[in-house]
């Protein structure tokens, strides 16, 4: 009898951790926002790359700054709230880059090599672009990727929402 309560307790009370531990599974509770280091998978033509998504000042002002290496399709997506010119510098910056700027529809406009720690601004040609995407030097040659490549903006509003940021922020839906 003392077994059969004890054995019925423990049961009950393992039960009741369960649905404890597993009652948080409300849709409505928020995950954790993700942070700037963190990388999204976003395609840009039919490439799928590995980004890092600079929203606020500092990240967007420090960049791929005193960085030793950079993954084979990985970068770094700079996206500000407006249409705007571009220009874009290396300093502190240890690796060769490209960049690659986009207008607000995604639409990649204008490649340039940009050199480490060289203080000269690359800037656009194009006064209305959006988006900037640095990738190691040579990548969009290697991989294809010309003007006229779209970035998928859906998957860009998908990481800033990750990100914890409100898409709207950045002229985006």
């Amino acid at each position: 009898m003392v077994f059969r309560r004890r054995f019925l307790s423990l049961a009950a009370l393992g039960l009741l951790t369960l649905l404890v531990g597993c009652g948080n599974n409300d849709p409505k509770t928020p995950a954790a926002p993700r942070s700037f280091e963190e990388r999204f998978a976003v395609k840009v033509g039919d490439r799928t790359v590995q980004m890092q998504v600079a929203l606020l000042p500092t990240e967007t002002q420090n960049g791929l700054m005193h960085r030793k290496a950079l993954g084979e399709n990985e970068g770094m997506l700079f996206v500000f709230d407006q249409p705007q010119p571009m220009s874009f510098w290396m300093r502190n910056t240890l690796i060769p880059l490209d960049i690659g700027f986009f207008d607000n529809t995604g639409v990649l406009k204008e490649i340039y090599p940009m050199y480490p720690r060289d203080e000269n601004p690359v800037a656009s040609r194009g006064r209305t672009l959006q988006f900037a995407l640095e990738m190691n030097q040579g990548w969009y040659r290697t991989a294809g990727v010309k003007p006229g490549a779209k970035l998928d903006l859906a998957a860009v509003v998908a990481a800033i929402r990750a990100r914890g940021l409100k898409p709207e922020s950045f002229g985006l839906r």
